[in-house]
């Protein structure tokens, strides 16, 4: 009798497993609700698809901090494996910083039955029928996206886009990419006017035996775990990635940490402050120095705002 309610009952969390797991996958590109679980913590203005909406003035100011400062902002609050370095620029001397708002696609080895079902999932969501799949992650793309990719390293037959994919991704997103894995054609991506991307190299072969598995689903971007809705931060000297809901407040805390390295240099230079004052935390009477000097910068020499730095300064005595 135990014996077969311990098989029924193996059975029927059989059949349950079997349901759920043909109920979780019902979507390739991930759906609003979805997205916006991800990134609960943020409370602000979304994007129709559910990512956070990271206002274009931030992601302005985002471009002139330095990445040090930010990176510092990112690990105050735990976030210790957001930066990757190492790569391939594919513009090196042009638009030398990127910023923008993360849309995810992550991609995988072929496997035909898998493969198929993706296929027919995302054609069922509308994504083009003539174009391969790699092409889907490009057509949902908004301005102010920045297309980040997971092609798991693949370098011969992994070439995720080449120059008409780079044209038409500039096109609707007026920003680049930053793929874990290779493009192709490089030599005339390089030509598409204001596309950058940070890439692991190029290579002249077509893709192939690489699917799509994901669109808009966390990922793995070297060392990075990269959510939807993320903010990048891409310059020669490496990439960072921001949960939505801290970006404000260490953009400011960066842009505070920038104005005071600036300051401390010039009161060392200038034989005011010692090399150990200015390489340590600073004395309450330098803090007091340093907030004077920061009411009398004009709003014209302020990266944030005058309302900004007046909050900041009342709730860092």
């Amino acid at each position: 009798m135990k014996n077969n309610l311990a098989s029924f009952l193996m059975f029927v969390c059989l059949i349950c497993l079997s349901i759920s797991a043909r109920a979780q996958f019902n979507r390739v590109a991930m759906d609003r609700e979805y997205i916006i679980s991800l990134t609960a913590q943020w409370k602000g203005e979304r994007l129709p698809d559910g990512r956070p909406y990271i206002s274009d003035n931030l992601l302005e100011r985002l471009k002139k901090i330095v990445l040090t400062h930010a990176w510092g902002g990112l690990r105050k609050h735990k976030f210790n494996n957001q930066y990757q370095g190492n790569w391939l620029m594919i513009n090196p001397d042009k638009n030398n910083v990127m910023t923008g708002r993360v849309v995810t696609a992550q991609y995988m080895p072929q496997r035909p039955d898998f493969g198929d079902v993706i296929r027919k999932v995302g054609l069922a969501e509308g994504h083009g029928d003539k174009a391969q799949s790699n092409v889907w992650p490009i057509e949902m793309l908004k301005d102010g996206d920045v297309y980040v990719a997971d092609g798991f390293g693949k370098m011969n037959e992994g070439t995720l886009i080449g120059d008409r994919l780079a044209n038409s991704i500039y096109s609707k997103s007026k920003r680049g990419v930053v793929f874990w894995g290779s493009v192709r054609n490089i030599q005339e991506i390089k030509k598409v006017e204001g596309f950058n991307g940070w890439i692991l190299g190029d290579h002249p072969s077509g893709i192939n035996e690489v699917m799509l598995t994901s669109i808009n689903a966390p990922i793995r971007v070297g060392d990075v775990t990269v959510l939807p809705g993320d903010v990048v931060f891409a310059s020669p000297y490496g990439t960072l990635f921001f949960p939505a809901y801290l970006i404000g407040e260490i953009v400011l805390e960066a842009e505070i940490s920038n104005l005071r390295h600036r300051y401390g240099i010039t009161r060392n230079r200038a034989g005011a402050w010692t090399t150990g004052q200015i390489d340590s935390a600073y004395t309450p009477q330098m803090t007091k120095e340093f907030y004077d000097y920061l009411r009398k910068l004009t709003d014209a020499e302020l990266p944030m705002a005058r309302k900004e730095l007046n909050e900041y300064l009342e709730t860092h005595p």
